[in-house]
């Protein structure tokens, strides 16, 4: 089995990392292992185990610790089980899936099986997205109703369109001049000042010790999609230079038949959600 990591002190130094950011959430946790046919998965638990049992994804070359450390406003209200996606940083198997396809939507849909549930709502942001939006063409009863923010797996843009951030990419890699993790972070947040100290321990954790998987799940199929009949959020960035919500938000509404959509006005890729966004949201998840 071929690492995703670049070398073993790589996948050290990124579990580490992985392990300070997820004390930063602040809440107790646990461990939870269940076998799949893909492969052994990891999912942290925590949050309010008295509210109703939520299922997160998180982004590409990213880690589920980072993704809690941006999903703090759910765990009040809701019993998160935050997965690592396999084949991503993050204590799941090394076992990468196709993004193309639906093999990542059948793995979702095992591991729902594993964590005993019928059915449970989800949230997916960005590659998480994409893997949830291909879990709702697999097993639509097994979504009892989603969020998707800035999601792959809907309307992809042209990948020319992020080619840009590729220059001060390889810069860094040349010089590791941290500035230029910064610059190339800026062409996603469509050149907002937003990068925290956590946000660029990620990005310079994935560009120095992950073997970066460029290809996010492809647009899934409007017959397929057009089966999933609970209630859908979606939130697009206007300037995302991944999935612009020109294209996601139009085609959101034309495949998917109980959808609500969202812009995130001025904002791109990379972004942070308003109080009121981050309510709208939780309201959302807990309508009857």
């Amino acid at each position: 089995m071929k690492s995703i990591y670049k070398t073993k002190e790589g996948k050290k130094k990124c579990l580490e990392l992985y392990d300070r950011q997820l004390k930063k959430i602040g809440a107790p946790y646990e461990d939870i292992y269940v076998d799949t046919s893909f492969g052994r998965t990891h999912l942290i638990r925590t949050g309010n185990k008295a509210g109703k049992p939520l299922l997160v994804f998180h982004g590409g070359n990213s880690t589920t610790a980072y993704n809690l450390l941006l999903c703090k406003f759910l765990l009040d209200d809701f019993d998160i089980y935050a997965v690592d996606i396999i084949g991503h940083p993050g204590k799941s198997d090394e076992i990468s899936l196709s993004s193309r396809g639906y093999s990542y939507g059948k793995w979702a849909s095992e591991v729902i099986d594993k964590i005993g549930f019928r059915n449970i709502m989800c949230y997916g942001g960005s590659f998480g997205g994409g893997v949830l939006a291909k879990l709702m063409c697999i097993s639509p009863e097994k979504v009892e109703r989603c969020v998707l923010e800035v999601p792959s797996g809907i309307n992809n843009a042209f990948p020319i369109s992020s080619a840009k951030m590729m220059i001060p990419l390889i810069k860094y890699i040349i010089t590791k001049n941290e500035d230029f993790i910064i610059k190339t972070a800026m062409y996603m947040t469509n050149g907002e000042d937003i990068i925290d100290e956590d946000t660029k321990d990620i990005l310079k954790d994935s560009f120095d010790n992950v073997k970066t998987k460029v290809a996010m799940p492809s647009n899934t199929d409007k017959n397929r999609m057009n089966k999933f009949k609970a209630p859908a959020f979606v939130l697009a960035g206007e300037y995302d230079c991944l999935f612009p919500a020109k294209r996601v938000i139009k085609r959101a509404k034309e495949i998917i038949p109980n959808v609500r959509t969202y812009e995130l006005r001025g904002r791109g890729h990379m972004h942070i959600l308003t109080n009121k966004e981050k309510q709208m949201i939780i309201d959302f998840l807990k309508e009857l």
